[in-house]
């Protein structure tokens, strides 16, 4: 099984969207394994983002994802993160599909409601940034022989 490192933004938070995302998470048969609620520490970010450090538009984004609390957890399942992925849409609101998360919720690239780790690389480094192993909980839900192969 393979995990994947998830955020909903500060927007995502203020909208009340936080039930509705995770469910259409669980609805597709991902199991959540971690999650955590809050304001991100200014390591944290500059950590996670720091690919993005020297970028002009960095000190904006940083404000954002500071401004208020994210909603962050760590989804296990076949090829989840290629999956949750598709399932949030273009980063650009207005190419992102209609019945995608941002195609449906979001309304601007800078905030767009979510974040997904883009290669099992980047998910494996964001999840070591924002839970220790200790955090991750391994477990086998009921219906998993129904959905796999």
């Amino acid at each position: 099984m393979e995990r994947t490192f998830v955020m909903i933004k500060p927007d995502g938070i203020q909208r009340g969207l936080v039930g509705e995302i995770l469910s259409r998470f669980e609805k597709k048969g991902f199991k959540v394994v971690a999650a955590k609620f809050g304001v991100l520490a200014e390591s944290i970010v500059d950590k996670h983002y720091e690919e993005h450090l020297a970028k002009p538009f960095y000190p904006g984004m940083k404000a954002y994802i500071m401004s208020g609390p994210v909603f962050r957890f760590v989804l296990e399942g076949d090829n989840v993160v290629a999956t949750v992925r598709k399932m949030n849409g273009a980063t650009n609101p207005t190419e992102a599909n209609p019945g995608t998360i941002r195609g449906d919720f979001a309304l601007s690239i800078g905030k767009n409601v979510i974040h997904a780790a883009d290669s099992p690389e980047s998910a494996a480094r964001e999840i070591g940034i924002h839970f220790t192993p200790a955090e991750l909980v391994s477990y086998k839900k009921i219906d998993e022989s129904e959905l796999y192969e």
